[in-house]
């Protein structure tokens, strides 16, 4: 028996709307453990290489996790994965709320949607019984409304996940909404659940799923709560959410401003969270097993516009307040409404709106094919270039193709403030005195993420101008990270409140009944790191150390203003920073995993694959 695990995956075939179940496997369990670990396996092993990122044969895999709909804190997470519509390369997505738990109680590990669907559809999941419904009337609402005419029809006891016309119009940052609020934001999963022309899936489960030791958990999860609700920063946390750390990031100069041009923006104090508390906070809103709700639930009234939206979120107010210059927090949060809607991931989308307006600018885009002025601090033109993105209206239909592409095709210097890495486009941390974070985003694998090794912080403690030790640090925080996203749980507890990690190998070990040291499980994670970076090189001709590469913005224009004005990271610095990560994880100058990291991971099979595609000679 498999404990911690609903004990099935779930497959779904969309070209004949039909279905099987197969037993969760245990080889998989053993060595990938779930969510993020799970999409990374199958998407290298049952995803056929060299497709197209828009065909029926990229499935579309949701993980829950072993330590998901647990007694553990934050237990509500899961993991989307596909080859990404937006970067071509390994694309994954995670989210909160309350399917990865759905999941589990309705008996699935995993649920794989494979082929398209001649029509709209709503896929419904309650327990072993999975049904098709007709979507037609629901194409082109936005996923807010959809959602609540969903539970309407189906019922409030269905967990829901939903596109909005971003998806639908196939934008290749669309995200895929859930709980009114929740997204699985990154790498475009909305734009292949849109081609796949599901626009909702619907889960219901009323199972439970074994614990080795359940009395055990119990104890070991009561204690995890209380040490968590007696830290110091547990009150101010439940208080303000990821907006608290607004002030932080705008004194310590990280914060994107004006397409990413500077560091630190004046009139940021009407952004803090202390101020979206007072101002436009209803109530507080929480995932699964979450004892420090972190979500906002927000009401704004803004002229004759009267909406109401769960944040915005810190990564929301970076990219849709400093980097598009709105200073109050009311048109901030009706933005992230607009965005939510649509369908639009805000962080991508926040960039894009920031690359046209600077475009505009400088003349590589005309005014008249936006059809009206926007600029700078402009809620209501951004607004209106945000529906004319999620449409494919106009130059909408070109913007939709995210700033690495629009760039290409606009050509008159605009690369040089494309804001991406790896194709995705960069969340919210300016980099340009932060040598540990820039080499973050530089080896994200899935793209200019954050999510993966969150090191600005390290920069500050350690110094900003020290390169020493950064890629070191790098590695660590892209171990434990990344794997709370294969087990399935929150990372907030951890990174923002300080409960500390030695929590989580014994609540493993009582669920599963597996011995995992702390130590084994950060193998399994590097194990899982390795096989999407190799999953890069098979997909991608010509991918290496080019494609770790920062905009040129970040290497060749210093800060123009603010704490840390004249600072930038050379190239010379920006080759060290790529040449010790490189070493410290075996990998070669191009950033290829060798052959001997890869089977001391029993990672054998991507060996043998990449030996037959020329990487490797013998």
């Amino acid at each position: 028996m498999l404990y911690g695990y609903g004990g099935n995956n779930l497959w779904i075939d969309l070209n004949t709307q039909s279905y099987k179940t197969s037993p969760t496997d245990e080889f998989m369990a053993e060595k990938y453990l779930g969510g993020r670990g799970f999409t990374a396996y199958l998407e290298y092993t049952h995803t056929k290489p060299g497709i197209k990122p828009l065909s029926e044969e990229n499935h579309l895999y949701i993980a829950s996790g072993p330590l998901s709909g647990s007694l553990v804190t934050g237990a509500g997470k899961v993991e989307i994965g596909a080859k990404s519509p937006l970067t071509g390369g390994y694309g994954d997505s995670n989210m909160g709320g309350h399917i990865a738990s759905e999941m589990k109680f309705a008996g699935y590990d995993l649920i794989t949607l494979k082929g398209n669907s001649e029509k709209p559809t709503v896929i419904l999941i309650d327990n072993d019984k999975v049904t098709f419904q007709d979507a037609s009337h629901l194409w082109g609402k936005g996923a807010l409304e959809s959602e609540a005419l969903l539970k309407k029809q189906f019922g409030e006891d269905y967990q829901f996940m939903v596109i909005g016309p971003a998806g639908e119009n196939l934008i290749r940052f669309a995200c895929i909404n859930h709980d009114f609020g929740r997204q699985a934001g990154r790498a475009g999963m909305g734009t292949l659940m849109g081609y796949k022309k599901v626009k909702a899936i619907g889960i219901k489960g009323s199972k439970g799923f074994p614990l080795k030791d359940p009395v055990r958990v119990l104890e070991l999860g009561k204690k995890m709560y209380t040490d968590t609700r007696n830290k110091p920063g547990y009150q101010y946390w439940t208080d303000y959410g990821t907006p608290g750390v607004v002030r932080w990031v705008n004194e310590n100069a990280a914060f994107p401003t004006k397409n990413f041009s500077t560091s630190f923006m004046e009139g940021y104090e009407n952004l803090v969270g202390e101020v979206m508390r007072e101002k436009i906070v209803v109530t507080d809103k929480g995932c699964f097993g979450c004892p420090t709700p972190c979500g906002k639930y927000s009401h704004v009234v803004l002229g004759e516009k009267d909406v109401y939206v769960e944040g915005p979120e810190y990564e929301t107010i970076a990219l849709l307040g400093g980097n598009l210059l709105l200073k109050d927090i009311k048109e901030v949060a009706y933005l992230n409404y607009v965005l939510d809607n649509l369908g639009l991931d805000t962080i991508s989308g926040g960039n894009v709106l920031a690359f046209a307006v600077e475009a505009l600018e400088k003349g590589v885009i005309k005014e008249s094919d936006i059809g009206r002025k926007v600029s700078w601090g402009d809620v209501e033109g951004l607004a209106h270039l945000s529906e004319m993105i999620a449409r494919k209206q106009g130059i909408g239909e070109l913007l939709a193709m995210g700033v690495k592409e629009a760039s290409r095709v606009l050509g008159g210097g605009s690369q040089d403030y494309a804001m991406e890495i790896k194709g995705m486009e960069i969340s919210g941390y300016e980099s340009r005195y932060a040598p540990a974070m820039m080499l973050s985003y530089m080896t994200a694998d899935v793209g200019g993420h954050h999510n993966r090794s969150w090191a600005v912080t390290y920069d500050v403690q350690k110094g900003r101008d020290r390169l020493e030790g950064k890629a070191k640090r790098v590695i660590e925080l892209q171990h434990i990270r990344p794997l709370f996203d294969a087990l399935g749980v929150c990372r907030l507890q951890w990174v923002e409140i300080g409960l500390t990690l030695e929590h989580y190998s014994p609540l493993f070990e009582a669920i599963t009944g597996k011995e995992y040291s702390w130590d084994h499980l950060l193998r399994i994670s590097e194990r899982i790191w390795n096989l999407t970076r190799a999953y890069w090189f098979r997909e991608l001709p010509g991918f290496g150390r080019g494609w770790d590469w920062p905009p040129k913005r970040w290497y060749a224009e210093p800060i123009p203003d603010g704490p840390a004005r004249g600072q930038f990271i050379s190239e010379d610095k920006l080759n060290y920073l790529l040449d010790d990560y490189y070493a410290l994880r075996g990998w070669n100058k191009e950033g290829l995993p060798s052959v001997d990291k890869l089977k001391e991971l029993e990672l054998d099979f991507v060996v043998e694959d990449l030996k037959k595609r020329g990487f490797y000679q013998d």
